[in-house]
């Protein structure tokens, strides 16, 4: 690239267009994991319907009214000080947003499904320093490419909000800011009142038998994924091996829906009699290929864990239009001789297994686990962690003019986790984008996309 500066030209506060009674919001446990922001960037075409600052304006008067809706998000977190547990405080203070720009063009970024070191300059990202009361729970950065194409960054709690729910907040300020648009309604979309309150997920077991769990060993209650978390990071502190000391790169692998069904067909056999989905099938691929890849002692335990939508799960489920993250993880474990000499259909099995175990008890057991002090967990190469994005098209939102050429998240602030992403080329392929550590790329390539041949 000729140049890798962004020049930011304004940045500003976002307030309610309506504000709202200030209130105290108390968080869930599922919350309470990760208060950093994850950040996700939208990349649009060339445009030269409308100028930098129109588009700026449009968007922050969609901003306006789509937090006026959404009152969470122009709150801050705060400690509680009885506790130090993290609840939310809906108080008006607004969100960040910046504008700037740069003269390198789109094209120069390359393949915009990778992951890219000059991605990080365009999101703001505001500074904790220790203070949740001063940290804005939403932020984003408008850029104007030299070529005259736009990219949107935009970073959101975890706290705030989980994957659908921040799917919808980005959705309908897209359509309240309807900068290319003659209707402010987003396309196939649907949209729910949110419902920010976490009710059900406040409510524990009755005090008997909560009292009964908290006094069962974590393996005991339930909560496996958990337990095999647990018993990951006791292997790696008796091991001989440090955590968290090497550098991971992402590698993005496109999957054609040809490339999907030959692995499933390569997989299970051709008899059928055995159907799978293909989240089951890619996600015990990815697990094998790197695990392999990784070089992990045949001995050693490995995990995979994945995320299970919950708001169907509890009983009565979450209303529609729930806000709070209501995501808990399954988890499989094997040692890694297992895993290499185990068949597909045995990994897949334990997989549909894992997801059937998530149920009111699962998802009661998992937020007790959660109970107790929280920590970033260092990078395990022990551990694969799957979040599936293929229902949440985030390519789709139409900041600006049509869909994104690609919507691409950055690295995530606490576990390196694989992403599952819509392509937006083709609905059908399943974009997979692996966390690997440096050297291990060209084996895990091989590994990996041998099965597809």
């Amino acid at each position: 690239m000729a140049t890798s500066h962004v020049s930011v030209t304004k940045t500003l506060t976002v307030f309610p267009k309506t504000l709202n009674s200030p209130k105290l919001l108390e968080l869930s446990n599922l919350d309470r994991q990760c208060p950093l922001h994850v950040y996700l960037i939208f990349f649009y075409k060339p445009s030269s319907s409308s100028s930098l600052d129109s588009i700026f304006t449009n968007l922050k008067i969609g901003l306006e009214e789509t937090l006026s809706v959404w009152s969470p998000a122009a709150g801050r977190l705060e400690p509680n000080p009885a506790n130090g547990k993290l609840n939310l405080r809906c108080n008006n203070r607004g969100a960040i947003l910046v504008q700037s720009f740069t003269n390198i063009e789109i094209s120069e970024l390359g393949d915009l499904s990778n992951y890219n070191e000059f991605f990080e300059k365009l999101v703001y990202k505001p500074v904790l320093n220790g203070n949740f009361s001063e940290f804005p729970l939403v932020v984003a950065q408008v850029t104007r490419f030299g070529c005259g194409g736009y990219s949107i960054g935009t970073g959101i709690s975890h706290s705030l909000f989980d994957g659908p729910a921040a799917y919808e907040f980005l959705s309908a300020w897209a359509a309240k800011s309807a900068i290319f648009k003659d209707k402010k309604e987003p396309y196939g979309v649907e949209l729910h009142t949110p419902v920010h309150e976490r009710g059900r997920l406040l409510m524990d077991y009755d005090a008997k038998r909560s009292s009964e769990k908290r006094a069962m060993p974590v393996s005991v209650s339930g909560a496996v994924a958990i337990d095999h978390l647990y018993r990951l990071i006791m292997q790696s502190v008796t091991g001989k091996e440090e955590m968290g000391k090497k550098e991971y790169v992402y590698r993005t692998f496109r999957l054609s829906r040809g490339m999907i069904e030959r692995l499933k067909k390569n997989a299970m056999g051709e008899n059928g009699g055995f159907a799978c989905s293909s989240f089951d099938v890619i996600a015990a691929h990815l697990w094998k290929a790197r695990t392999k890849a990784m070089s992990v002692s045949n001995e050693k335990m490995v995990c995979l864990q994945f995320a299970v939508n919950a708001r169907n799960k509890l009983m009565p489920p979450l209303p529609k239009g729930f806000s709070g993250n209501a995501f808990v993880l399954a988890s499989v474990a094997l040692t890694a001789r297992q895993l290499e000499d185990e068949s597909y259909k045995t990994i897949v099995e334990m997989i549909r297994n894992a997801k059937s175990r998530v149920d009111n008890d699962y998802i009661n057991a998992y937020k007790q686990g959660l109970e107790g002090p929280q920590a970033s967990l260092p990078p395990l190469k022990e551990l694969t962690v799957v979040s599936d994005w293929t229902r949440m098209p985030f390519h789709k939102i139409e900041f600006l003019h049509g869909q994104a050429l690609y919507a691409s998240p950055l690295k995530p602030p606490i576990l390196d986790v694989a992403y599952f992403l819509q392509s937006p080329l083709d609905s059908q392929a399943i974009d997979v984008r692996v966390p690997l550590l440096e050297g291990t790329l060209e084996a895990f390539s091989s590994y990996f996309l041998t099965g597809m041949q």
